[in-house]
């Protein structure tokens, strides 16, 4: 079991965070949520009930639901929307960016100016299992499972099992 904190409508201490490795910076944090130690959140949202994992990074805009539960050592990125009751398992990465560059032609860094985030939804009550991997712009549908070590490169319709690179349907639930 990791360090964690709990949150009923008091805001936790800066010292707390510091002892526990926890990084929250503007984040919108619902009632009950748990999160354990190593955690970086910034500019996000995470609603009643949920629990985050060791390990994992929340960047700015992602918003999640209640009662999800986020596996430690996952990225969810600028972008990435998780609905209520969804499980996110171990090492699952999410990706926002179509076509990634670390420069422009010129050879100039990019900077947010450069490039788009590129909207990814996983609906209500979906799974995604450990080390799978969501490329950018896709939705994965209400109730849908997808496979451990999965490569999601399109939607995936509600209520089936998606798993595979690229991960493919492998029936309907």
């Amino acid at each position: 079991m990791g360090f964690g904190c709990r949150r009923n409508n008091t805001m936790m201490t800066a010292d707390y965070m510091r002892e526990n490795f926890i990084r929250l910076t503007n984040v919108k944090l619902g009632n009950d949520v748990k999160i354990f130690a190593f955690v970086n959140a910034y500019g996000c949202h995470i609603d009643d009930g949920s629990k985050v994992g060791t390990f994992v990074e929340i960047q700015k805009n992602a918003f999640i639901g209640k009662n999800c539960k986020i596996s430690s050592h996952t990225f969810i990125c600028e972008g990435v929307v998780i609905e209520d009751y969804v499980f996110i398992g171990h090492g699952v990465m999410f990706i926002n960016d179509a076509y990634p560059r670390a420069a422009n032609a010129d050879g100039s860094m990019q900077t947010e100016a450069d490039w788009k985030v590129v909207p990814t939804r996983v609906r209500q009550g979906a799974s995604i299992g450990s080390n799978a991997t969501i490329l950018a712009g896709v939705t994965i549908g209400e109730g849908a499972i997808v496979g451990a070590g999965a490569v999601v490169t399109k939607d995936v319709p509600p209520k089936t099992i998606v798993a595979g690179v690229p991960a493919k349907i492998l029936r309907e639930l």
